[in-house]
């Protein structure tokens, strides 16, 4: 296992080293948070099931994102049909 400290940014953001990154075939990352830890871990889009998959903005929404009021109000409409 390999450790290293990352520092987060202003906003929070934290960078992966390149080194790490190039080692999975995506730049699509599952982040859970499991009590006082964030496990992150490689993500292949394309092998995700339709019930996986919330929202992409390419198949959605012409490749821009949403504000998360519209994503709560998609996410209350699915639910209440």
């Amino acid at each position: 296992m390999t450790t290293k400290v990352l520092k987060s940014t202003e906003r929070g953001q934290i960078t992966l080293p390149k080194k790490w990154r190039s080692r999975f075939q995506t730049d699509t990352y599952f982040v859970q948070m499991h009590d006082d830890r964030i496990v992150i871990a490689p993500f292949h889009v394309q092998n995700a099931t339709d019930e996986e998959i919330i929202f992409d903005a390419d198949r959605d929404n012409d490749g821009k994102g949403i504000s998360p009021d519209d994503m709560i109000r998609l996410l209350k409409k699915i639910r209440h049909g």
